[in-house]
């Protein structure tokens, strides 16, 4: 038997004992009730005739124990008892003289005779309620002294009721209350099988003991996974979260805190919001995260929403690492193949008998700059720099672009965190290599300057292209989460996410990255910018004293 017949059963069970109980207790008292109700109000009829002036008056002519029975008959108080035993419907109205002679009587025979009953208390002057037998059967009587105006009593009234007229009244009572029970039954079990219903339904008509195994196998699972997961109601309140989420997400709330005290960053607020199944990128702090969600439904009804988590900050952080040795990789492989041109150029001198030519195309090779002959490089001296502009000169290169280093460029130290720095150094160059390469405003070739320098233990990075600039309608939207100008619809999770990125490292240590200049078609006329956006970077804390070990 499942539990939610059991309670029904036991609700039932309830409901009907607390009914017999109740109604019982009624049903036991309703007799001496209804007695008493009956006595009251036949007394309350002999009070009415013991009140009556004529009654009174009759009393005092007919006093002593011998009286005409003839008389009687016919006399005033044997109409009037009748006339009102007649109208109220009681079994008898008697009138005794203060002898305890009847004078009115329903049965003329027992006129002038002593009544049946003992009279002596209301011929005390007390009113009399009791259940007592005479010559009319059993019946419920109430007795009232007859005083006249000088204060003597001169005889009394009895008005009795059929005992049998008060046992169809308890009748038809109990009948009644055990109507009222029946239906109050009635409607506690239509109300108990309404809630048997209703559990059911919030229960998804599991069982007790399976809804402890369902909650018990699901804090292994949850909890187990590598991915992060949390669950609100359709209320919007927290109601599960593994702990991989809450390491994810940085939430520290309890289970049944509302969505708005999660501080959930506006974009995982949105996908919460608005269930988005396939998963998309977004930032967390320092971590890049893949998220997606879903709505749950259950017999037509919202449970809520499931979302999941996926780090991604690994994985984009070797990304960025395989993305600066691909860089330099295309360096090397092209400095290799200049290298043996000049060999073979020098070569062919020295094997046609050209020596002093040879000395001096040697003499101009060892002098020359490395790299991709990439101006003002010796200006910085941070080794993870050198190489990553180096590298990202030749790629330039290779796209059609020219990138070029400012003037007052001068990076001196080392990088305390190289792989930060070059993330945020290679997000705006790749950029704007892109701009620059996509840019049609201009027939020359795409340009990008790129200006470093260091002050104390800040590195300030500027970066200027010669691109269309940017098209949003609202430039700062650069920076949000899921804005790029280039399809994503082969990275998982979308793209958008480098600048975003890279603001989280600089804004790590009080930095930050502005938009110096949206650029743009208004700026293309100018002769002293490029004409494409302006970007600059500040990385507090990025470099430290010394050098590398060699």
């Amino acid at each position: 038997m499942s539990l939610v017949t059991q309670v029904l059963l036991l609700q039932v069970a309830v409901i009907a004992a607390s009914l017999v109980v109740g109604f019982g207790w009624h049903i036991s008292t309703v007799d001496d009730k209804l007695r008493d109700e009956y006595a009251e109000r036949a007394l309350a009829i002999s009070d009415t005739v013991a009140g009556d002036p004529d009654v009174r008056a009759g009393l005092q002519r007919l006093g002593g124990t011998d009286l005409n029975a003839a008389e009687l008959r016919s006399g005033v108080l044997q109409r009037e008892a009748l006339d009102i035993a007649r109208r109220t419907g009681v079994l008898f109205v008697v009138i005794a003289n203060r002898d305890g002679i009847r004078v009115a009587h329903p049965d003329d025979a027992e006129l002038g005779r002593h009544v049946s009953t003992d009279p002596s208390d209301v011929l005390n002057g007390e009113d009399v309620l009791d259940t007592d037998r005479g010559t009319l059967g059993e019946s419920v009587r109430g007795k009232a002294p007859v005083i006249d105006d000088d204060g003597t009593l001169v005889g009394f009234v009895s008005t009795g009721i059929s005992t049998r007229r008060v046992a169809d009244a308890t009748r038809r009572d109990v009948a009644v209350t055990i109507g009222l029970a029946c239906a109050a039954l009635a409607v506690g079990i239509v109300g108990a099988a309404l809630l048997a219903r209703r559990w059911r339904r919030l229960t998804l008509g599991l069982q007790p003991e399976e809804l402890v195994d369902l909650v018990g196998d699901q804090r292994a699972v949850l909890h187990a996974l590598a991915d992060g997961v949390l669950a609100t109601d359709h209320r919007g309140r927290l109601r599960m979260i593994n702990h991989k989420a809450r390491q994810l997400l940085g939430i520290d709330a309890p289970v049944g805190a509302a969505l708005d005290d999660l501080g959930l960053t506006p974009r995982l607020r949105q996908i919460v919001d608005d269930p988005q199944p396939v998963p998309i990128a977004a930032t967390v702090g320092e971590r890049i995260v893949l998220v997606s969600s879903h709505r749950v439904r259950a017999d037509r009804r919202d449970l809520g929403v499931v979302m999941s988590v996926i780090d991604r900050t690994d994985i984009e952080a070797l990304t960025r690492e395989l993305d600066s040795i691909r860089s330099m990789s295309a360096a090397l492989r092209a400095q290799r193949h200049e290298t043996a041109n000049r060999l073979h150029v020098l070569s062919g001198l020295l094997r046609h008998g050209h020596v002093d030519e040879a000395a001096d195309y040697l003499a101009e090779v060892t002098a020359a700059r490395g790299g991709a002959g990439l101006p003002g490089l010796d200006n910085v001296e941070e080794p993870h720099l050198h190489a990553f502009l180096d590298a990202k000169a030749t790629l330039a290169h290779e796209r059609g672009v020219s990138l070029s280093l400012g003037a007052q460029t001068w990076v001196s130290g080392v990088l305390s965190d190289p792989v930060a720095a070059t993330t945020v150094v290679g997000n705006l160059i790749d950029n704007a290599i892109d701009a620059a390469a996509a840019g049609g405003g201009a027939p020359r070739r795409g340009r990008v300057d790129v200006e470093l320098i260091t002050a104390d233990r800040t590195l300030w990075v500027t970066v200027a292209d010669s691109g269309d600039g940017i098209v949003l309608a609202d430039s700062a939207d650069v920076f949000a989460e899921g804005t790029s100008s280039k399809d994503g619809s082969l990275v998982p999770g979308g793209r958008g996410m480098g600048l975003a990125l890279a603001r989280q490292i600089c804004r790590r240590d009080d930095g930050d990255i502005r938009l110096a200049d949206p650029g743009g078609r208004a700026a293309t006329n100018r002769q002293d910018v490029l004409g494409g956006a302006v970007f600059v970077a500040e990385l507090r804390g990025a470099m430290v004293e010394g050098a590398l070990d060699a």
